[in-house]
């Protein structure tokens, strides 16, 4: 087995173990605090997260990616970039502690002004961070990412868990994110061993910022437009109606965004390195893209299946009117990951300019898309967000197409039988809970029949990936 291989499996271990096991914990505290908690409180929190992400995107300007992207980089680089993320991140929170009351009144709460104010101080402990991180994916460090991630979800879960048991309210939901930003900030200082130089050269920003600034600008295009649905459903409907949208969103993200983040984690910094070595890349590449596939199209099939079941048994039935909302997300995010991957190249081989240049691309077919579901209804915006993904993952794909000669016929002949297995999976496991009277033996059958007959369905069709998965685990097992 190749070095690189290696690497690469190791880091996928060490990511799904990050991620997954992040999210399992938050998934287990937000099902807690969601039991106790009303979807008006998810509603108030929903409504001022545009302005955090946004901020964050500011903070960043790009700049980890340009690190882990470039082949020379220096101390000098990462000093530069942290006091930069630094300064921009304390001009941001003065700029939201300022902004809160018109905030406030834009929505009519005016609660908003402290949670925002408290809440906003994230901007800030997260910038001291951002560099550290960016240091660890180079080194592919991912050991050390997963320690500090488990380490802040598991204090920040107690934290919301007893602050929502003792009566707080949204507050339980705003300490709970202030403190996993906190823990996590403070743990990659003490096992992260790169620290700041106190130098800041003008020709490393210039540098930098010629890279990272066409993703800021890629990102805060996308970032803007995606959660122009989180401030209008908040100024139009009711918080309720805010809070079961931003429940489904959490819930689909729950997976499809955790895989999107591993395979950008551990992709683009292999990605990175084969930069020069164009036949390589893109061989990898390819088997990601079916991997990615083969992992991401069943689970959020099925997702999408016991979405029911799923919400009646962890949330209760006070969460009920999120299910066909999550139903029409799961089957939009299921594009997400493959269609990342697509743009992540684009990073790679150092096209910035071309990643905001799709972006752009794309930008008057989400603004008709908005323009033509907000009126309609929260249902209606994510039926619409369906579409819009899936017609986006061909323009995604355009480039790769063209640049590598791995464009959407090519990767159709990778996932098409996936696609299939995924299928066959989906009507089975409908027909077999339909015979199933209660909820919870519905989402526990369910999940055991799709798992089999996916499994079954990917052997009978000597699907790729699964005989390169059996093989990776029976090598381990013999080791």
């Amino acid at each position: 087995m190749s070095e690189l291989k290696n690497k690469a499996i190791k880091g996928v271990l060490w990511s799904a173990i990050d991620k997954g096991g992040v999210k399992l914990v938050s998934f287990i505290v937000s099902v807690v605090i969601a039991r106790i908690l009303t979807p008006a409180d998810y509603g108030v929190i929903g409504m001022i997260m545009v302005f955090i992400v946004i901020a964050n995107l500011l903070i960043d300007s790009g700049f980890s990616q340009a690190l882990v992207q470039r082949k020379d980089r220096t101390d000098v680089d990462m000093s530069t970039a942290f006091y930069f993320n630094l300064l921009i991140a304390i001009t941001c929170y003065i700029l939201l502690f300022a902004l809160a009351p018109c905030i406030a009144e834009f929505y009519e709460m005016p609660i908003l002004v402290p949670v925002l104010r408290v809440i906003g101080i994230n901007i800030i402990i997260i910038s001291l961070a951002t560099v550290q991180r960016a240091k660890l994916l180079i080194d592919l460090n991912f050991k050390v990412i997963a320690i500090v991630n488990i380490s802040a979800v598991i204090v920040s879960g107690v934290m919301g868990i007893y602050m929502a048991y003792n009566g707080y309210g949204v507050w339980a939901l705003v300490l709970q994110q202030v403190s996993s930003y906190l823990t996590m900030t403070i743990v990659y200082w003490l096992l992260g061993r790169w620290r700041p130089m106190l130098v800041f050269s003008k020709e490393s920003l210039v540098s930098l910022w010629n890279f990272g600034s066409k993703l800021l600008a890629a990102g805060l295009v996308a970032t803007t437009l995606r959660e122009v649905y989180t401030v209008t459903i908040g100024k139009f409907y009711r918080p309720t109606e805010l809070g079961y949208y931003t429940r489904a969103v959490q819930t689909s993200d729950m997976v499809s965004i955790t895989a999107n983040e591993l395979i950008n984690a551990v992709t683009f910094p292999i990605l990175s390195s084969l930069q020069d070595d164009r036949d390589r890349m893109v061989s990898v590449y390819s088997r990601m893209l079916g991997m990615t596939a083969f992992c991401i199209m069943p689970i959020m099939t099925l997702l999408a299946v016991v979405a029911q079941p799923f919400i009646s048994v962890l949330l209760t039935d006070k969460w009920l009117p999120v299910v066909p909302l999550l139903q029409w997300l799961c089957m939009a995010r299921m594009f997400t990951p493959i269609s990342s991957l697509n743009m992540n190249i684009l990073n790679a081989i150092g096209r910035s300019d071309l990643f905001l240049k799709i972006d752009l691309a794309k930008l008057p077919l989400t603004i008709l898309t908005m323009i033509i579901t907000i009126p309609l209804g929260v249902k209606a915006i994510v039926i619409g967000n369906l579409i819009w993904t899936a017609l986006c993952y061909f323009i995604n794909a355009y480039l790769p197409g063209r640049l590598f000669g791995f464009g959407v016929k090519a990767q159709f002949r990778i996932f098409y039988k996936i696609v299939i297995a995924t299928a066959i999976m989906a009507m089975v496991t409908t027909i077999t809970m339909t015979l199933i009277s209660t909820s919870i033996a519905k989402l526990l059958i369910g999940c055991v029949t799709a798992i089999l007959i996916y499994l079954l369905a990917s052997f009978v069709l000597k699907i790729n990936e699964f005989q390169e998965i059996k093989s990776i685990i029976i090598s381990k097992f013999r080791k």
